[in-house]
């Protein structure tokens, strides 16, 4: 898809993705299209519904979380910005899959350092070709169990714990958020791009983190936003 057409299928999510931005996402959506036939990336086959359902909320994750940048600031977002590391925070995006929301945020923020957290091998080969394909020198991919973490983190020497966490589309999603909020530092941000019918859980499972105000994500009836502090 060409990245005029793409421009004008993400303005809803962020009008400020560069030429060179939206590039990159018409090389990351070529390879998911390719790689999609022959492995289970998406059930989502329309290039135009993969561009709005999943790097759409990809980025309107990533406008509000970089609003501090050199990227225009949105006054109206009632979510702060990334205060802690805001010249490279770092960024663990959990049971990445097909690479949502994480590799959209590199695109976004190269100045983030991002880890995919992705067990599924055939999943985790599909994420390593795209941030080489792609250049995204800021992606570390980590092709094993969250549980198993933060020990092979520190063999590594990358980081073991993260100013964001990020959480989209996983299996058993109550029993993951305390997963992911231990591999978040004190003060830090979970955000999760999910069903209204999950926030409920999501509040439940963590009582001890300050939630913001969900945002209903651009062209959907039931899709949210929401972002919760760690307490320090």
């Amino acid at each position: 898809m060409q990245p005029t057409a793409i421009a004008r299928a993400l303005s809803p999510f962020t009008p400020h993705l560069s030429p060179a931005q939206l590039q990159q996402t018409s090389a990351y959506l070529d390879l998911l299209l390719k790689w999609n036939a022959r492995i289970n990336l998406t059930s989502v086959r329309d290039p135009q519904e993969i561009l709005t359902r999943h790097f759409g909320e990809s980025f309107f994750l990533a406008e509000h979380l970089f609003s501090n940048f050199s990227i225009a600031r949105l006054p109206d977002s009632p979510i702060p910005p990334i205060s802690r590391s805001p010249d490279s925070p770092i960024i663990l995006d959990l049971g990445s899959g097909a690479g949502f929301p994480g590799l959209p945020l590199a695109i976004y923020a190269p100045q983030a350092k991002i880890t995919l957290l992705e067990s599924q091998n055939k999943k985790a080969t599909f994420l390593k070709e795209v941030a080489r394909a792609l250049t995204l020198t800021n992606v570390n991919v980590f092709s094993g169990r969250a549980e198993t973490y933060a020990a092979e983190a520190r063999k590594r020497s990358w980081p073991a714990a993260a100013d964001v966490v990020t959480l989209r589309a996983v299996e058993k999603f109550a029993q993951s958020l305390p997963l992911a909020a231990s591999l978040l530092s004190p003060g830090g941000r979970l955000a999760l791009l999910i069903g209204e019918s999950q926030l409920a859980a999501a509040q439940h499972a963590l009582p001890e983190f300050s939630w913001r105000p969900p945002l209903p994500l651009p062209l959907s009836r039931s899709r949210i936003l929401l972002i919760g502090n760690k307490s320090d």
